[in-house]
């Protein structure tokens, strides 16, 4: 079992002593977020390995020591200011923290996810231009993979069209973004590719992967993995992970995010949060049905 630690929130940013109590207990508890009532128990002698997805790897990087497992990080480094991420930290502190992580993890055990692009009259083609090389500037020799995906129609996102203002992509766009950020990425030692994305730029020089490849998994486990059932539809290659997480209950309050679709439950959520609770929120209680999520 490969752990997404996590897609619906960031438990590294927010919850990081939480995910440690866990693992010191050996176990942690998931609402099914479509059948709240159905919990599922997860062992860590049951975990092959773990995905940490964050846009601060900060408060996890002490506990790092601490974990015998497997450990793959994905960071999320966007160019983006306070009116798209009011909470996110200093980009060039986040940038210092994942020079520190390469060095703990290995430069090839991480990956940085410029996601999502969007454009508008502030945030326009020049501007992710130069974003984009400074970031393979600064972290060449600390990072060798990119992962590039563009904005979806997400509740969210009609939000905060307001906000927002982005306007389409033309196929002008995809053709300089796909140019410049290969460009970029090659000066730098770097490799970029997309994940999950209908539009190909593999003719301007990008990959055309998986945010978590089969033959990864298999390097860092040994193991074998099915697809990611979630997505069979969707024709997604990436190996099967279970997420620990728990929607509406990141406030970095990005603009753009798909797990943050009611923004007015954030608040209260986080109140219902206790690191000494098996459960990220709340609590179990006497009419839950808790089963052990196999391996």
């Amino acid at each position: 079992m490969i752990l997404n630690v996590s897609g619906r929130t960031d438990i590294v940013a927010f919850y990081s002593k939480w995910f440690m109590n866990r693992y010191k207990e050996g176990f942690f508890d998931v609402r099914n977020p479509f059948n709240p009532k159905s919990v599922s128990r997860i062992y860590f002698e049951d975990v092959d390995a773990i995905l940490f997805c964050t846009k601060n790897p900060i408060p996890i990087i002490p506990y790092l020591k601490d974990i015998d497992k497997p450990i793959l990080f994905h960071v999320t480094l966007t160019p983006y200011k306070k009116d798209i991420e009011p909470n996110v930290p200093n980009k060039e502190t986040i940038i210092e923290a994942i020079k520190k992580l390469s060095n703990i993890v290995g430069i090839d055990n991480l990956y940085i996810r410029y996601d999502p692009i969007f454009l508008s009259d502030k945030y326009n083609l020049e501007y992710h231009a130069r974003a984009f090389d400074r970031i393979c500037n600064l972290l060449d020799g600390y990072v060798n993979k990119i992962i590039v995906s563009f904005i979806d129609d997400y509740k969210n996102v009609r939000n905060n069209a307001n906000i927002l203002k982005q306007r389409d992509f033309t196929e002008k766009d995809y053709k300089l973004i796909g140019e410049n950020f290969s460009k970029s990425a090659k000066e730098h030692n770097m490799t970029v590719q997309t994940c999950f994305e209908e539009i190909n730029l593999v003719e301007y020089g990008f990959i055309k992967g998986e945010c978590l490849s089969h033959e990864l998994a298999y390097k860092i486990t040994g193991k074998k993995f099915p697809n990611w059932k979630a997505r069979k539809e969707q024709k997604c290659d990436c190996v099967q992970m279970v997420d620990v997480g728990a929607y509406n209950t990141c406030p970095h309050h990005c603009k753009y995010c798909y797990a943050n679709y009611n923004e007015r439950t954030i608040e209260s959520n986080m109140k219902n949060h206790d690191d000494n609770s098996s459960l990220l929120i709340g609590y179990l209680s006497d009419n839950d049905k808790i089963t052990r999520r196999k391996k």
